[in-house]
């Protein structure tokens, strides 16, 4: 059953503090899980107020299917990290198994 895997490098340029990081990124997190079946969570450690990186699995039959969900995915949280005036600096797919 394949397994795809997608890594989210966003940039919160008007954070000023760990809250506002955490605002965007749950924000972000919540958007994303209403709108698709997925598991999503926070890969770094959060140090940088900036920054973040939220790491996507999803699952399913069909990998041709999965393929068609990511990229869906990743429209969507570059919809939403640009209304939220944060911007996904990097994004990068990869199949865990088939």
């Amino acid at each position: 059953m394949p397994i795809a895997r997608l890594t989210l490098e966003i940039e919160i340029p008007h954070a000023q503090s760990l809250k506002d990081r955490r605002q965007v990124v749950r924000s972000l997190r919540d958007r994303l899980r209403h709108a698709f079946n997925l598991a999503i969570a926070e890969l770094d450690t959060g140090e940088v107020w900036n920054r973040a990186t939220l790491g996507i699995a999803v699952i399913s039959g069909s990998r041709s299917y999965l393929t068609g969900q990511l990229q869906q995915i990743d429209l969507a949280a570059h919809r939403f990290t640009q209304s939220m005036g944060a911007e996904i600096i990097d994004s990068y797919a990869e199949f865990v198994s088939d």
